[in-house]
């Protein structure tokens, strides 16, 4: 169980991202009020940015290639259930208020949304193509969960009807 002060110290790394978060959202909005644009965003803008902020998400709390950014506050542990290997924090303090936020696809995935729609105000034309790219792999991704899913049930099924004979 963490100290007094190691609790502090993560409730005051939350207070400090969520400031940081809020500060960088207002200095968008600023800009945009100052340089008379409108974020103009459709609603295909919004399905892009759903994919990709899933994919994005996944990418940044589980695959092997951002493990190495993830290190210092996360691990990787065997699930009891023998299900997979998890990411979770490591430490205490900031360095698991850190590691709860790169360990959870749904946490990184909201800035990694504020990003995105930031590089749709600001640069729209390469933000879109990355949009698209990050996009299609989100949906490749769903359809091969839903693939496995389906080839398990069935596997599972036939497996059952086989040993009822």
């Amino acid at each position: 169980m963490p100290s007094k002060k190691k609790a502090l110290e993560e409730r005051a790394t939350y207070l400090t991202l969520m400031g940081l978060f809020l500060s960088i959202f207002t200095g968008f909005l600023l800009h945009k009020r100052r340089s008379h644009e409108d974020l103009n965003l459709r609603p295909f803008d919004f399905t892009l940015l759903g994919f990709a902020t899933y994919r994005l998400g996944r990418l940044a709390a589980y695959d092997k290639v951002s493990e190495p950014l993830r290190r210092p506050f996360t691990k990787t542990e065997p699930d009891p259930s023998g299900a997979g290997e998890p990411v979770v924090p490591k430490g205490v303090g900031a360095r698991r208020a850190l590691g709860e936020l790169l360990s959870c696809p749904i946490c990184s995935g909201t800035w990694i949304a504020a990003a995105l729609v930031y590089g749709l105000g600001i640069v729209p034309g390469p933000t879109r193509a990355f949009l698209a790219i990050m996009s299609a792999i989100g949906v490749a991704e769903l359809l091969n969960a839903a693939t496995e899913a389906l080839q398990w049930t069935g596997e599972a099924e036939r497996k059952q009807a086989g040993s009822n004979d």
